[in-house]
């Protein structure tokens, strides 16, 4: 049986410029409360930029909280205000470069429902032009490409950590491959 939980308190614990931590005093099941700690988050948006080679533009660059260099789609935050769209187009240019001629929303998902309001927007970039990326201050990133089928193989395989990225090559995958 579905029970939503009703809240009876909420408490702001952090506010930041990314991400704001609130903690919720919540009605459960059995009559009883229980806490929830909950990200709010602006949200953010993913592009897989596809050449017309087949080539995917892709990004590497260091995590801090995973503490490692990692493979991602290019991605950013929506400013306050912002459509999710306007943030593709803003940070396909700013992170590799490239314009896009076609622009295709393709999902949206929540990557961690048990903590977090975080909404993420992934767009198929197309009809790819190139120019000068637009790194914000503190982005250090390496662009390179790899082939869309080969990425496939890869998400399927469990090789790629990062999960838009994973969402976001499935995606492209089946509706550049199973939609033609």
């Amino acid at each position: 049986m579905t029970f939503e939980e009703k809240t009876v308190s909420s408490e702001m614990i952090y506010k930041g410029a990314i991400l704001n931590l609130r903690k919720d005093k919540v009605q459960v099941i059995n009559g009883g409360t229980s806490y929830r700690e909950i990200v709010e988050h602006n949200g953010g948006v993913a592009m897989i930029a596809i050449k017309e080679d087949g080539k995917v533009i892709l990004v590497r660059q260091f995590r801090k909280p995973i503490e490692k260099v990692i493979m991602e789609i290019p991605a950013g935050k929506i400013e306050k205000g912002e459509d999710p769209y306007s943030t593709a187009v803003r940070e396909l240019k700013e992170e590799t470069g490239y314009t896009a001629g076609k622009i295709e929303y393709l999902t949206k998902f929540y990557p961690s429902v048990g903590y977090s309001k975080e909404v993420l927007y992934i767009y198929l970039c197309t009809d790819l032009v190139p120019g000068e990326t637009e790194f914000d201050e503190n982005e250090a990133l390496d662009i390179f490409e790899i082939d869309l089928d080969e990425l496939f193989k890869m998400a399927v395989n469990g090789e790629i950590e990062d999960g838009k990225t994973a969402i976001g090559v499935m995606q492209a995958w089946a509706k550049i491959k199973l939609n033609h």
